[in-house]
């Protein structure tokens, strides 16, 4: 995404990583559009569970060890996190509710400018609102294929780190509650057509058992 500055976000624990792209498979997940902060909220909520889907002793204890895995990453810087980290994150993310959005980041920048603002903002209305606030989130970014490995990785989590800033700043979101990864150019969302704007995204995921 080094050539790019479109940027998707999706969320299910909130993952926001600007400049990253998400694996489809995360979560319930959107196509890369504008998305209102309902539809965000609405992406994000975790289902409700019924007494007969309640969860059994061994999902619950796995659900355990992946919130005990999410609070150690609190506070942990974006780059800290190794590529094991990282693959963990995907795999929880794939049970969690997620939404990809679009994040329109000047070019081969990581400041949130006039275009990236209202979807940012949107974001930061959901997370904000009575339904969501409090939560924890992962803030994952992607990019696309073009350009190299080591620098789309350090874009993706530049980007993820300048969504979490405005949603602290702006929305007075706890920055703990706020899980950021970059992925790069890795789990490419179109891996049909690698430099697609489709693989230029954030997503953010529901942490949450909220």
């Amino acid at each position: 995404m080094s050539n790019h500055s479109t940027l998707t976000i999706n969320l299910a624990t909130i993952i926001v990583a600007a400049g990253l792209a998400l694996p489809a498979s995360f979560g319930t997940s959107f196509a890369a559009e504008q998305r209102s902060p309902e539809d965000i909220i609405n992406a994000l909520k975790a289902p409700r569970v019924t007494r007969s889907l309640s969860a059994s002793p061994a999902d619950a204890a796995k659900k355990a060890e992946e919130t005990r895995f999410v609070d150690s990453l609190r506070n942990r810087p974006t780059r800290s996190l190794s590529t094991a980290e990282r693959e963990q994150i995907v795999t929880i993310a794939q049970k969690r509710p997620s939404i990809d959005l679009e994040v329109n980041f000047e070019y081969n920048s990581d400041k949130i400018g006039q275009k990236a603002t209202p979807q940012v903002t949107n974001l930061g209305q959901a997370l904000a609102s009575s339904e969501l606030k409090g939560g924890t989130y992962i803030v994952a970014g992607y990019t696309d294929a073009k350009g190299g490995d080591t620098y789309n990785q350090g874009l993706s989590e530049r980007r993820a780190d300048a969504v979490k800033r405005f949603l602290a700043e702006k929305y007075g979101i706890d920055p703990a509650n706020l899980v950021t990864v970059g992925y790069g150019k890795t789990h490419l969302k179109n891996a049909a057509d690698p430099t697609s704007g489709d693989n230029r995204r954030v997503q953010i995921i529901n942490a949450s058992d909220k």
